[in-house]
């Protein structure tokens, strides 16, 4: 049984004409990261690189940088920059950095400081 789900594992990671990039713990909430992906997912790599470029959010700079990270592995893979497209983006939430603000009366209330995860898979266009 354990085999058999390592062998599934392993078929959804070796895809021969997708490229993907992952960036872990980025320290900014998903809903406020959901903004700058949604507005690159679908588009070819110039244009996601033109908004991203031109975006007045903090999230733009690392996900610009993931989107090359992205490319550069398409491009070991044996990829042409010129067809690719950004297929899947997706933003799922990581961990949460508990702390404590001081309250009235001695009491605290929590403060929940939220990471996100990234993903960004880049496909050839047909």
């Amino acid at each position: 049984m354990a085999t058999a789900k390592t062998q599934k594992n392993t078929e959804t990671l070796v895809e021969k004409d997708t490229a993907k990039a992952i960036l872990k713990s980025y320290r900014q909430s998903p809903r406020k990261v959901r903004l700058v992906v949604d507005a690159i997912r679908g588009k070819n790599i110039d244009n996601a690189l033109t908004v991203l470029q031109f975006a007045d959010k903090r999230a733009a700079l690392p996900i610009q940088k993931l989107l090359e990270s992205a490319i550069a592995n398409a491009k070991d893979k044996g990829m042409e920059k010129e067809g690719l497209m950004i297929s899947k983006a997706s933003v799922d939430e990581g961990a949460i950095l508990y702390r404590r603000r001081a309250r009235a009366r001695g009491n605290a209330a929590p403060i929940r400081k939220r990471t996100s995860h990234i993903t960004l898979e880049l496909t050839a266009k047909n």
